[in-house]
């Protein structure tokens, strides 16, 4: 499953009113400065700034995406419990 030294990441950021935001990247660091300058999703946009809460990291891109995809299926109650781990 995930692990810290895979090239392709899934991230849950915080934005400023409070709303999860999950997305798939190579380069956590540099997509989060993406969200929080208002180049990022449109979702984030006059959301910012965003706060990284989570990161989970793959070796494959299909992984990844697969995972991104299932947590996007979750519910608020069950993203805040997967943020609250770490």
């Amino acid at each position: 499953m995930a692990n810290s030294t895979g090239t392709h990441h899934v991230y849950v950021i915080e934005c400023a009113d409070g709303t999860l935001y999950t997305g798939y990247t190579t380069d956590v660091e540099r997509r989060v400065a993406e969200h929080d300058s208002g180049d990022g999703a449109k979702y984030t946009r006059g959301r910012t700034p965003v706060t990284l809460r989570h990161v989970e990291s793959f070796d494959s891109r299909s992984a990844a995406m697969s995972r991104e995809h299932a947590i996007k299926s979750l519910t608020r109650p069950e993203k805040v419990r997967l943020i609250g781990d770490d």
